[in-house]
């Protein structure tokens, strides 16, 4: 996805993708057969899985192509049905969409958006026209609804069958406006991202076919087989294993083969001027670059700077979350900012060093924490930005030397700016129907990034080190929901956390506890915000000693590893709590390190 910077009164974005070629084929891991704690019933999980093999022909010149697909679906659901959703993305970007009207009409709308689609001529607008469709040779009866195609079936898909759909379809590389397209500011001539029919997801939920209007993805598991014709001076890159490196030329164009396993997305990037570098990481994957030959030196040397930086992030993030499975990842210049894809990234290029290492952390660790835990990002994109933000910010900090004492600083400032606005809404809100961009991006990126931040504030650094090692290794290749991390916490610490899932992440609860009084040896402290939360405090004595005291919460039914003085339970409907001390006191500081989210932390201290 995006990386969000913000300030109090501005909000900025960057985005990404992915890419990659000669290498290959590797087998990956198998997917993991823990039971998803958010299923049903206990051991009940299932997901739907779909092959692609598609056979795509495209004219550089009128910057259309021409496509086969031929889908082997699997319906892995107890379920009988009767219908089944495609996504047709590139149909956004038509003057009247619903993404052209939402940025017409939105407070606040994202400005590489604006009004542009409104203003697209026919040869700029982007589009996908299914011609024809069949399930197991019978002709369907389908219909295009904005970026949706609905398809009736011929005859139900009973659970356990396998079923294929083969379609032919027309489409259009829509002039570069958010994410997908061609010519972009940078002179990226294709940025294919969701540039094909795409079958929606159907899980305990049901179907998930929303509407492109804005945000981001969901996507059902698979492999992809993927023939690309293209003009023979194009450099590719993108996702999966390249089949056929020595590949020659007929009639002016190439057909270059992909395979990707075990992925839910393939993005390609095409230019006749890219730079083609690749770097191995030791005991990993091999890395590609594809950048411009038209940037200037200094912006050239900076992506050559860039890549072995990008090995100690792969390394980083194999180490703190869990080992990349793949043998290939690929950071690609194209796109509108920054966004993820599988096995690579797709970036603008014309940044400064730390500006591409900052982006680049940041998309990278989306492959971790969206594309092998790939989360419904359209209902829980804080799991996706905001754990991203996390673990991105700390590595940066790191493999950067930034020194930083809270690398999350920034995040914590700005979700209790947007609890303070009047603006917040829970994070349950869909990623669509936020009333304010930058609401929905503090939410997503910054009070997601506090809830995982905030999480080792309660359980314990290291408790939260192995939480999100245990969440890859349980739910890595499938589709983890919001219990799923507090399931994994809970069974790490031994802790009880539901408490800590429902104020933070769906209600706008926030929290706010207070010095309430000193007294010789007697200290008085009070909840006066809805949210509960243990606290730990710093007391400063008259002789000028100190000690650190923990007060656990009652609800969480034990207490994280301390070495500080442990006093009673605080139970969250008491809004006042009272302890002694051994001496007399001089000053008391609630959170002295900060980690607590407290939305006024001028009562924090007396």
């Amino acid at each position: 996805m995006k990386r969000f910077f913000f300030s109090i009164l501005s909000l900025s974005l960057f985005v990404s993708c992915n890419s990659s070629k000669n290498i290959t084929t590797q087998k990956t891991p198998a997917v993991p057969t823990t039971p998803n704690q958010t299923s049903q019933a206990f051991n009940t999980y299932w997901q739907q899985h779909v092959d692609y093999k598609m056979e795509i022909d495209m004219d550089v010149n009128t910057y259309q192509y021409k496509g086969n697909q031929t889908l082997v679906y699997t319906n892995n659901s107890p379920d009988v049905l009767n219908r089944v959703y495609y996504h047709l993305y590139f149909n956004a970007f038509q003057p009247g969409s619903e993404m052209d009207v939402r940025s017409r009409t939105i407070a606040d709308p994202d400005s590489r958006v604006g009004d542009r689609i409104s203003k697209l001529k026919p040869d700029e607008i982007g589009f996908i026209k299914v011609k024809s469709l069949k399930q197991n040779g019978t002709a369907l009866k389908y219909e295009t609804v904005g970026t949706v195609l609905e398809v009736d079936l011929a005859k139900p898909v009973q659970p356990g069958e396998r079923v294929t759909f083969k379609m032919v379809f027309d489409a259009q590389v829509p002039v570069q406006i958010r994410r997908s397209g061609r010519n972009s500011k940078e002179g990226v001539a294709l940025s294919m991202t969701q540039w094909y029919p795409k079958l929606a997801e159907y899980d305990f939920e049901g179907w998930h076919a929303d509407p492109y209007i804005g945000r981001e993805f969901h996507g059902v598991w698979g492999d992809f087989d993927v023939k690309l014709n293209i003009d023979e001076n194009y450099v590719v890159g993108g996702t999966g294993y390249l089949q056929n490196p020595n590949a020659t030329a007929s009639n002016g164009k190439i057909t270059w083969h992909y395979k990707a396993p075990k992925v839910h997305d393939f993005t390609w990037a095409a230019d006749p001027d890219y730079i083609h570098d690749t770097l191995q990481v030791p005991d990993g994957p091999l890395l590609h670059f594809y950048y411009k030959n038209t940037l200037d030196a200094k912006k050239k040397e900076s992506w050559k700077k860039l890549q072995p930086k990008t090995v100690a992030l792969m390394q980083y993030f194999s180490k703190h979350i869990g080992k990349y499975p793949y043998k290939q990842y690929s950071v690609i210049q194209g796109g509108d900012g920054g966004m993820e894809y599988a096995m690579c990234t797709l970036i603008t290029g014309n940044r400064s060093y730390g500006s591409l290492v900052g982006v680049t952390a940041h998309e990278m660790a989306h492959t971790w924490f969206q594309f092998l835990l790939a989360t419904n990002e359209a209902k829980h994109e804080w799991m996706d930005e905001g754990f991203t933000t996390y673990i991105s910010e700390l590595a940066e900090n790191e493999i950067m030397n930034h020194k930083k004492k809270n690398p999350l600083a920034s995040s914590y400032g700005n979700y209790i700016y947007l609890a303070k606005s009047g603006k917040e809404q829970p994070l349950t809100t869909h990623a669509d129907r936020y009333h304010y961009n930058q609401a929905y991006g503090i939410s997503a990126y910054s009070k997601g990034a506090v809830f995982l931040a905030q999480l080792g504030y309660i359980i314990g650094e290291n408790n939260l080190k192995k939480t999100i090692k245990k969440y890859f290794n349980d739910f890595a290749f499938k589709h983890p929901t919001p219990n799923s991390i507090i399931r994994s916490a809970e069974k790490v610490s031994g802790l009880e956390l539901d408490w800590y899932l429902m104020d933070f992440a769906q209600t706008t609860n926030s929290i706010d506890y207070g010095v309430k009084n000193i007294e010789d040896k007697t200290i008085t402290l009070e909840r006066i915000g809805l949210m509960p939360m243990p606290i730990d405090v710093a007391v400063t004595y008259l002789d000028g000693t100190t000690e650190d005291f923990y007060i656990p919460l009652q609800m969480m039914r034990g207490e994280k590893p301390t070495s500080a003085t442990l006093k009673a339970d605080w139970a969250w409907a008491y809004p006042i709590y009272t302890f002694e001390v051994s001496k007399a006191v001089k000053s008391v500081q609630i959170d002295p390190k900060g980690m607590m989210a407290d939305v006024d932390k001028k009562n924090n201290s007396k």
